[in-house]
């Protein structure tokens, strides 16, 4: 419904996609204008940031694009309209997925993509059957992590009502740190999104495969494969999450 409502105005939705395009793009325009002054950052060329942009940018893309809208979970708790998504035949997670789909958020799956192609042409990696099969792995493993993120956010807002930007914070401001060579942050940084909320797993891990560095945080080579263990166990511990924080709901009283 919502995507034909998007399509009912085709110029209104060209225009706001390329405009999303845009302002996603500016993200890695700042990190060209950093190039323009060094040459590498944290040790890492432009190509292999662009490498680690894409990856993300493409990951979390396809999660927002599927789940993003239960950034806005915490209004429906705090108002009530939440009753309406109870009464209906359909799991309450899959209508608060569909809740106002915006599919303009495509812009930033394309913006993503569009970097990842440059980072593959211009990074000299000596690819093998095994780095190149790691590749679909992240991005698919990398979307499941962020979709466990959005939705373990959601959950927390049955407790915390309207707490769309700590949930923000996780996702949105995890995507654009991972934008970024691990070798920039503190150590403590790095190991806390490695081993407490595990979105280096999302590129900085297997990307480190893939271009010849070491793992992040200490880790040995072969955790590069483990990001599909670690979007399972994710995705386990956001579900369980839900459906706690769904059981424990109780309107609004009014």
């Amino acid at each position: 419904m919502w995507i034909r409502s998007t399509l009912a105005y085709r110029v209104s939705f060209v225009m706001t996609a390329l405009g999303g395009l845009l302002v996603t793009g500016l993200d890695f325009v700042a990190i060209l204008l950093m190039f323009s002054q060094v040459d590498a950052l944290g040790g890492y060329s432009l190509p292999e940031i662009a490498f680690l942009y894409g990856l993300s940018a493409m990951s979390f893309g396809f999660a927002d694009l599927a789940i993003g809208s239960a950034g806005r979970l915490g209004t429906r708790v705090r108002d009530g309209t939440l009753d309406t998504l109870l009464v209906r035949p359909a799991p309450v997670l899959a209508q608060v997925a569909a809740d106002r789909f915006a599919l303009r958020r495509v812009s930033r799956i394309v913006q993503g993509t569009a970097v990842f192609g440059y980072a593959l042409v211009a990074t000299d990696v000596a690819w093998s059957p095994q780095k190149v099969l790691l590749v679909p792995v992240m991005l698919v493993s990398g979307g499941a992590i962020f979709g466990a993120a959005f939705v373990a956010g959601a959950a927390f807002q049955f407790v915390a009502q309207d707490a769309a930007e700590v949930q923000a914070a996780f996702t949105y401001g995890g995507q654009t740190l991972l934008q970024y060579p691990p070798t920039v942050f503190g150590r403590e940084l790095v190991r806390g999104v490695t081993f407490l909320f595990p979105l280096a797993f999302v590129n900085w891990v297997p990307a480190s495969y893939v271009l010849g560095r070491p793992c992040p945080a200490g880790l040995p080579e072969w955790a590069a494969f483990a990001p599909p263990l670690v979007a399972a166990v994710c995705c386990a511990a956001a579900g369980l999450a839900w459906r706690v924080g769904l059981r424990s709901y109780r309107s609004t009283g009014s």
